[in-house]
This record gives structure tokens, C-alpha cells and sequence, in this order.
């Protein structure tokens, strides 16, 4: 403890914790950590307060003439002034300081130690010491030794509030990030998470610098080729649920990087969705929430066991924990370059088919794109489903023009021949409402059929309106729905239904046509 200090960091406190087990934490978020406890399963439960998701609003980054060219600017990335950075920096290291004691991990990201990123979280709550270890890549003894000068450095000081006065900020929540100093800064919010997706945010800038495509995917690989398969989809359509293939390793759930020799996790472990998570529908993440995991924000009956489907705190409850907690995790999280690429989307419109195959110019569209549907609410008046788009399926966390990470994805598809397929997990026979969801044993009938190479050799038909090649024939699935339009009893229901969705398609990629530099994109939406 003491011979550890972080005065090169402007911090003065005496009382450093460095890289503490997961048990020393847990004894700390005890003693220290209001309302922190350990629940029946092990994991220790601990609450972020007001702020229980991230809070995209209130995210900036600092504009630097170094960088500016390169960052999308807009609602995603809200410029920063560097006077005004350099006021919320010495806020959050004002508090840090008066800290009786403050917590220090320091890890990787990336697992391919060409590419990997050493970084240095400081906080003030154990259990947001503890997210940190589970999420980042722990490292040996050795190298924690020769860790030295980190590359990236997350100030959390995440309990003190931003000066909501301030004309920059306006909220007393202040996620900064500077990419020059290669510094995030968090203020009024103890959102564990806002951590996590920071240091994705500063892969999302760096890895494309060097040629690298960073993407918010889960990973899997073949048991005996060790080639990956990516699987991208919105929340809902499936992800990480069949990303759960006992057939296949997992290489990650959700941030990866496709480099020169292949597939690499930025991440040492999972952040999981809770709510309502069972050992039927989740056995691999139910089993993962044990002795090291953090449970976030979940309520607890008398015996300490945790009611998952208990939403009252909120419905975004969340657990994290080490990557190896799965059983089927190859470790170090690394692998082949892909020969599959798979665009999950939940379609409620129940137009797109089970299976389609995407050409290179393809899948810059759907992957800028960026789609799924949402099913209508239950607001008077509202009687269809609801489009979203967010570009490279991680709107949120991008910091270029989307069009960078498409022509990147094109090009690495192209150098090593990776197929790739837009799979709908979501309605067949018409819209939510009147046609039925997808039957999970379907996907994943389809998904094998992708893995083994069988649904590449079938003979495919081009969809009139979108002009992908649907695969109209799968062992185990009937025919009937893989062709959309065949499923549905009123077929001018559906040729409106199929104009309608390709009109919001279109609509929604003029926002970046302008800039797309890649021109077969613009062609695919036309």
C-alpha cells in the first residue's frame, strides 16, 4: 500500500490500493462501500445510485487541433474546450484528493499484446475497483511489475458532482474524455459502466490509426480451426445469447478488434444484462455470477438471493465478471480471422428473411445502417413497429465517421474472403402483432448451417427489394418462412410492408451518403 503513490498523477493520498483480489475488495466494499453486500450465489452487490445507465448526453470530447479532422462531431461526439476539460479535470482530482483512501487497477486492453492498451483506473469505490479487474485484462505479477507509465487513465470520480453552471457542461454529469492526454474524466455519475465503454471509446479512435477495426461484437471461434465468426446485433436481437454456443468457443460478448493476424477481445470480462435472468434461459451467465462478479443494481430477498425479476432500482440491472467464469472461453481471447460475419437483427415488420447473403458493397450498407426494429408501444394511436438504427451497430461509442469502420470491414472481407449473412431473429408471417417470432431453435439451426458451410453452397435467390441473396433452403427449418413473402397469407400486405421498410432505409442512410466515400455503399441503398 504504501509503496505505491500516484503524485504523477497529482494525487496526494497516502492510502493506495493497487490491483487488491477480488476477497481484500469485497472486505473493503464492506467496510467502506454504503450498502455493498454479498449475495447467496457470492458476487458482491453494490449500487451506482441516481445513475443507473450510461448517460450519452452528457459525454465530451475535448476538441484538439491534433484530432478534430478525425472526430465525427454531432450528437455522439459534443466538443469539449480544452479550459473547460482542464476545469472538470482538477474538480475530479479536488475530490480524489480529500479521498481517504482511493483505488488503483491497472490492466489491459486487448489481448493481442501487439495492440493492447495499458490502462490505469483510479476510483474511490471498491466495487468500482473491482468492476475494473473483472472487465479489463488482469495481468501477471510480472507485468504489473513492468506496468510503468500507463497508456490511458480513468479519474472516477464518479460520487462528486459537475458544475452544472458551467457553460460546456449544464449537468452534474460530466463523462470527458481527452484524446490528446489520453484521459477520461467522470463526474456525478457512479454508473460502473461508464468505464467500461470509455476505454471502448478510445479503442474505437486508436485501432482504426493503425489499420485495426474495432467492433462492438461478440466473437466466437471454431473448436478445431480456431477461425472466428463475428456476430453484430442491437440489443434484443440475440447476441449474446447465440454467442453462447457450446459447439464453439467464445472469444468475447461484446468489444473486439479484427488486426493482421486475426480476432482479439478488448476485454478481460462480461458485462450482462440481468433482468430476469434464469438458469434455463442463461445457464453459462447464471453460473458466471459467483465469488469475483459484481452485481449491479439487482434487489435481494431476506435470504440474500437475488430476484432477478425485480425491476424496482431499475431494469438495466447488470453483472459483470472474468471472461474465463465461462466455461467454453478460449483464453487468451484470441482467434483466426473470421470466415463468417453475421448482421443480427430483430426485424418486427417481419419483412427481411431468416437468412440472407450480403456482398462486400452489402454489408458496408447494413453494417453503417446499423438495424433493428423495436415492437409498438403501448401509446394510443401507435399500431406498428418502430425502426432504429444506430451506424456500426455501436452508434454510441464511435469516435470517426462511420465510413471508416465500413471500409475497413469491406476491405478486411475482401482480403480474407470472410462471407457474410443478415440473419432476422424477428417476425415471420407478418408484422408483431400478426405474424410469429422466429423460433430460437431455427436461428441457431441457421447460425450452424453458417459455421459448417452448408447454407454457402445452397443456391440463392435475390430479394426483389432489397437485392441480397436470400437462402431459401436450411436443413431443419421450414421452407416456408425463408422466403418472407411466401409466409405471409396477404402478399400485397407485405410488398407495402417491404416498400416501407426499404423507404426507412434509405431515408436513414442520407445522413451519411454525403460523406461516404466508399461509393458501392451509396449504391446499395439505392
Amino acid at each position: 500500500m504504501n509503496s505505491f503513490d500516484l503524485r504523477q498523477h497529482e494525487l496526494s493520498v497516502k492510502e493506495i490500493h493497487r490491483n487488491l483480489p477480488p476477497s481484500v475488495l469485497y472486505v473493503h466494499a464492506i467496510r467502506y462501500d454504503r450498502e455493498a453486500t454479498i449475495a447467496e450465489n457470492g458476487a458482491l452487490v453494490a449500487y451506482s445510485g441516481e445513475k443507473t445507465g450510461r448517460s450519452p448526453k452528457d459525454k465530451r470530447i475535448v476538441k484538439n487541433p491534433a484530432s478534430e479532422r478525425d472526430v465525427w462531431w454531432g450528437t455522439t461526439n459534443v466538443p469539449f474546450d480544452a479550459k473547460s476539460y482542464r476545469t472538470v479535470r482538477q474538480r475530479a482530482l479536488d475530490y480524489l484528493n480529500v479521498c481517504d483512501r482511493l483505488y488503483c487497477f491497472d490492466g489491459f486492453a486487448g489481448w493481442d499484446p501487439k495492440y493492447r492498451i495499458k490502462v490505469r483506473v483510479i476510483c474511490s469505490r471498491p466495487y468500482h475497483a473491482l468492476f475494473m479487474h473483472t472487465m479489463l485484462i488482469r495481468p501477471t505479477a510480472e507485468e504489473l511489475s513492468a506496468f510503468s507509465q500507463p497508456d490511458f487513465v480513468i479519474y472516477n470520480a464518479g460520487v462528486f458532482p459537475a458544475d452544472r453552471l458551467m457553460a460546456d457542461v449544464g449537468s452534474k454529469t460530466c463523462v470527458s474524455l481527452s484524446l490528446e492526454d489520453r484521459e477520461l474524466v467522470i463526474l456525478g455519475t457512479e454508473y460502473a459502466g461508464e468505464m467500461k465503454k470509455g476505454v471502448f471509446t478510445v479503442a474505437n479512435y486508436f485501432a482504426p490509426k493503425r489499420g485495426v477495426l474495432s467492433m462492438h461484437c461478440s466473437a466466437t471461434a471454431d473448436k478445431q480451426t480456431r477461425r472466428s465468426s463475428l456476430l453484430f446485433g442491437l440489443s434484443g436481437t440475440g447476441k449474446t445469447t447465440l454467442s453462447a454456443d457450446p459447439k464453439r468457443y467464445l472469444i468475447g460478448d461484446d468489444e473486439h478488434c479484427w488486426g493482421d493476424d486475426g480476432v482479439f477481445n478488448i476485454e478481460g470480462g462480461c458485462y450482462a444484462k440481468a433482468v430476469n435472468l434464469t438458469s434455463e434461459s442463461e445457464p453459462d451467465i447464471f453460473s458466471a455470477l459467483r465469488f469475483g462478479a459484481v452485481l449491479e443494481n439487482v434487489v435481494l430477498e431476506e435470504d440474500h438471493s437475488v430476484d432477478y425479476a425485480d425491476v424496482s432500482i431499475t431494469e438495466n440491472t447488470r453483472g459483470a465478471y472474468p471472461i474465463n467464469f465461462i466455461r467454453n472461453s478460449l483464453i487468451p481471447c484470441v482467434a483466426g480471422h473470421p470466415t463468417d460475419v453475421i448482421f443480427l437483427t430483430c426485424d418486427a415488420f417481419g419483412v427481411l428473411p431468416p437468412v440472407s447473403s450480403l456482398s462486400p458493397e452489402q454489408a458496408m450498407f447494413h453494417f453503417i445502417s446499423g438495424y433493428t426494429a423495436k415492437v409498438a408501444g403501448t401509446e394510443v394511436g401507435i399500431k406498428e413497429p418502430s425502426a432504429t438504427f444506430s451506424p456500426c451497430f455501436g452508434g454510441p461509442f464511435l469516435v470517426w465517421h462511420p465510413r471508416k469502420y465500413a471500409e475497413l470491414l469491406a476491405a478486411k472481407i475482401r482480403k480474407y474472403n470472410s462471407r457474410v449473412w443478415l440473419v432476422n431473429t424477428g417476425w415471420s408471417g407478418g408484422a408483431y402483432g400478426v405474424g410469429k417470432r422466429i423460433k430460437l431453435v431455427h436461428t441457431r439451426t441457421i447460425i450452424d448451417g453458417i459455421h459448417n458451410g452448408t447454407l454457402a453452397k445452397v443456391r440463392t435467390q435475390p430479394d426483389p427489394f432489397f437485392g441480397f441473396n436470400v437462402v431459401p433452403e436450411c436443413l431443419g427449418v421450414p421452407n416456408e418462412i425463408l422466403v418472407p413473402r411466401n409466409s405471409w397469407a396477404d402478399k400485397a400486405s407485405y410488398d407495402f410492408a417491404a416498400k416501407r421498410l426499404l423507404q426507412l432505409f434509405q431515408e436513414n442512410f442520407k445522413k451519411y451518403e454525403g460523406d461516404v466515400l466508399a461509393t458501392e455503399a451509396a449504391d446499395a441503398a439505392a
